[in-house]
């Protein structure tokens, strides 16, 4: 797969982005505007057909405008591309557009967005092409043993690697796993992540120059769920990798949730109470369906589908148990440097989230205890770099 990127398609996407917020802001104020202009609500709001038969046409102009220099904009990158040339992405682009992609990526799929990213594996930055040619030219040690490096929210494949450290590169290194690591848009719904996963593992498996004894995946965050996620519909469909697969480990995974997305609903929650608050609201809905599957941990289709996912409600999850012969671990992080009754989370996902542990018995995943393990005075990215995570990830691995 060719990694090379046309700088008009950057610019295109992120013009389209523009436009768009233009056209939010423009709606937000008209909401406002209208709001405001319609008088206290005990008066029966009077005024609110005057004043949107007032503003209608003023903020209709401002939108139709703004349209029309996006169009604009669009038909001039397209004659400019052959000008603007193409390069290789950065590492420091490549973050750019994982991040936007956790907040905005089911929006950028969804309006054909340049800057959506396509899901794919990659090996030190580039992109593989499925085919056993092209991976016995790019990975010409590959061997039997497959480890498969999942990231997390508005996370790349490149930052795997932090402060020195790769638990990719190390356990290739120390235990002869051959790594791979999975790029993904991290703002769409897990379950359609995971489904995807599910069906280029099988192909990657087919492709792979070696016979696979054993597939090993190590998942970061929200990479847990989207892995989890794949062994399910991997099972569904009756593909052969889930023969191979024989550990999965999670690194920090929000199984039952992150408290940061909770908080995200109850701000839409709040600010919808009042009537001069509801049009501010509307900022809190930009997250991401990725975003907003942290909420509770949804790794399933039934779990968002039919439902309103910036509602607030109780847990609808269906149950998933973890992967049936697989065997599986989960490590959790915490800022606190000593045990306590109750210990703090690692900044993002509480330790009985990353443990598996519910107050739900049916939700509750059945790590076994020898395979839940702590790393005090860790927070959620040094999960990837802390030597005590690594020497527990190959000591599970070994």
């Amino acid at each position: 797969m060719n990694d090379v990127r046309s700088h008009a398609d950057d610019l295109r996407g992120a013009s389209c982005l523009a436009v768009e917020a233009t056209r939010g802001v423009v709606e937000l104020v008209q909401a406002m505007h209208q709001t405001i202009g319609a008088g206290p609500g005990v008066l029966g709001r009077p005024l609110d057909a005057l004043t949107r038969s007032l503003t209608g046409p003023i903020y209709g102009g401002i939108r139709a405008a703004t349209q029309l220099v996006g169009t604009s904009i669009d038909a001039a990158l397209g004659q400019l591309a052959p000008l603007l040339g193409e390069s290789t992405p950065g590492s420091e682009r490549d973050a750019i557009l994982a991040a936007l992609n956790g907040v905005l990526g089911d929006y950028l799929a969804e309006t054909g967005n340049p800057l959506a990213i396509q899901m794919g594996f990659r090996t030190e930055g580039r992109t593989l092409v499925l085919d056993e040619a092209h991976l016995r030219a790019a990975i010409p040690d590959a061997g039997p043993k497959l480890l498969m490096l999942a990231h997390g929210s508005c996370m790349n494949d490149r930052q795997w690697s932090r402060r020195g450290h790769d638990h990719g590169a190390a356990l290739a290194r120390d235990l002869g796993l051959t790594p791979v690591y999975l790029r993904y848009n991290s703002g769409l719904h897990v379950s359609r992540n995971g489904r995807e996963l599910a069906a280029m593992l099988e192909r990657l498996m087919e492709a792979w120059p070696a016979p696979i004894d054993e597939l090993v995946i190590l998942a970061h965050s929200l990479g847990g769920l989207v892995s989890r996620s794949a062994c399910h519909y991997g099972e569904v469909a009756g593909y052969r990798w889930r023969e191979r697969l024989t550990k999965l480990i999670c690194l920090g995974a929000p199984h039952h949730g992150a408290p940061l997305e909770r908080g995200g609903n109850w701000i839409d929650t709040l600010l919808g109470i009042s009537r001069y608050g509801a049009p501010f609201a509307r900022l809190g809905k930009i997250r991401s369906a990725g975003v907003t599957d942290m909420r509770f941990g949804n790794v399933l289709d039934e779990d968002w589908q039919a439902r309103d996912r910036f509602e607030r409600g109780a847990d609808p999850r269906t149950p998933l148990p973890l992967p049936a012969g697989v065997d599986c671990y989960a490590i959790a992080g915490t800022t606190a440097r000593a045990p306590a009754a109750k210990l703090p989370s690692d900044g993002l996902v509480p330790v009985e989230s990353a443990l598996g542990r519910s107050e739900r018995p049916l939700l509750s995943l059945a790590f076994p205890d020898e395979h839940r393990w702590i790393a005090f005075g860790t927070a959620h990215l040094d999960l990837l770099d802390r030597a005590k995570v690594y020497a527990t990830l190959a000591s599970w691995l070994a």
